[in-house]
């Protein structure tokens, strides 16, 4: 079974520019959910989907997958659509916002287990 953490990442944000890069406790942001993400034993592989090259390098110095995407999408959820797309089949598929540090291998792996046998092609 195949499974993917896309983490989308947005430099351009309205609200609140660079929030990926912004740091807590003195680590950005994205690299505290790429962090957890790569915890997550029951999951094939991590990306982030990232729209500019300042979080691509920060995700490529913690060793962690980024791919560029289209700064003129609109979502989060269009940029981990674009990424998913690109990265190919997938049995499941997360979306791990940039701004969900505390979200794990404690929420993620049971999960994965819930739903590996499951035939659904989306859950709200």
């Amino acid at each position: 079974m195949k499974t993917l953490i896309v983490i989308p990442a947005r430099y351009a944000s309205t609200r609140l520019p660079g929030k990926p890069l912004l740091r807590i406790a003195g680590v950005p942001l994205v690299v505290r959910v790429l962090r957890q993400a790569m915890r997550c034993t029951s999951v094939t592989d991590v990306l982030v989907a990232a729209d500019d090259e300042r979080i691509a390098d920060v995700v490529r110095a913690e060793g962690g997958q980024v791919m560029l995407t289209p700064p003129d999408l609109p979502s989060g959820g269009d940029r981990v659509a674009f990424a998913a797309r690109e990265y190919g089949p997938a049995d499941i598929i997360f979306n791990i916002q940039v701004d969900d540090p505390l979200v794990g291998p404690d929420i993620v792996d049971p999960l994965t287990e819930l739903l590996a046998p499951a035939e659904c092609s989306l859950i709200p």
